[in-house]
């Protein structure tokens, strides 16, 4: 498969560890991921909305959450999550795919979308991927999903395949 990327690379993105507070006012601490965040994830996914589960994900019973993650905290994948008050109420993940590039997924809890927190969580995956030698990242969204669009372009993502009811968007980073 030959997805379109942006000529250009993009400016650098803030990485983790890094503390952000949101229009909220809630302190927010975003650092990278990995197998000892696991618990704390399956929390967070249990408790994630399941109007806001898109293309399947995340799953929504405890025993399918728990395989999922045993994919995306593999060493491969670049892992970051959110923490307010020490519990987990984002998380990004960059998956590599056969083709050497690397898919992005994001998950904000319903209570801390539309503060800033979802830009914050991206921004700095997108570091975390920048550190970690990615260069190509690549997504799909649901072609309403007008609010997680809008998030993508504002970091950089171009619009590419718009052929289905999803759209594809990539940066190169």
């Amino acid at each position: 498969m030959t997805r379109e990327y942006p000529a250009d690379g993009a400016d650098a993105f803030p990485r983790p560890p890094r503390t952000v507070t949101d229009r909220d006012g809630h302190e927010v601490t975003l650092s990278a991921a990995d197998a000892v965040d696991r618990e704390a994830l399956v929390a967070m996914y249990l408790d994630f909305d399941p109007a806001d589960r898109a293309q399947g994900i995340p799953p929504v019973k405890e025993a399918a959450i728990e395989k999922w993650l045993d994919n995306i905290l593999d060493e491969d994948c670049v892992n970051v999550v959110a923490r307010h008050d020490g519990r987990v109420v984002g998380h990004a993940t960059l998956v590599p795919d056969r083709h050497g590039e690397h898919e992005l997924a994001i998950f904000v809890l319903q209570a801390f979308q539309g503060s800033g927190n979802g830009t914050a969580l991206l921004e700095t995956l997108l570091g975390a991927g920048q550190a970690a030698g990615i260069e190509r990242v690549w997504l799909t969204v649901e072609r309403w999903n007008d609010s997680a669009i809008a998030l993508y372009k504002k970091v950089g993502f171009e619009t590419g395949n718009t052929e289905s009811f999803e759209i594809e968007m990539s940066i190169r980073l």
